[in-house]
């Protein structure tokens, strides 16, 4: 299994729609991949900013071109993120799970 790991800030007032718009948009865009297994949506508010970071776990590295295209390393994003999002970082990390308990 692969996880597939995306990290993004929002500013704080817009942490709360954020959450909706992954909600609403993104969870199923992933959930509906084939070979997707789970996810894990993090959040963590600070003084300044609402960081998120978003663990998508996969069969294997093939079947994240599924969702993510041919340059699976790199980030895939909405356009409703622009509303959002104040940095696009242009790469994902993968890590291969070697335990899982």
């Amino acid at each position: 299994m692969i996880a597939r790991i995306w990290k993004g800030k929002t500013k704080i007032a817009h942490a709360e729609a954020y959450e909706e718009f992954m909600n609403e948009r993104a969870v199923p865009d992933y959930s509906n991949t084939k070979g997707f297994v789970k996810l894990l949506f993090l959040k963590r508010i600070d003084e300044q900013f609402a960081h998120f970071e978003l663990i998508t776990f996969w069969d294997n590295l093939e079947v994240i071109k599924n969702f993510a295209g041919e340059d699976y390393e790199k980030a895939k994003y909405y356009p409703e993120d622009q509303d959002f999002l104040l940095e696009f970082p242009e790469k994902v990390t993968h890590f291969e799970v070697f335990q899982e308990y």
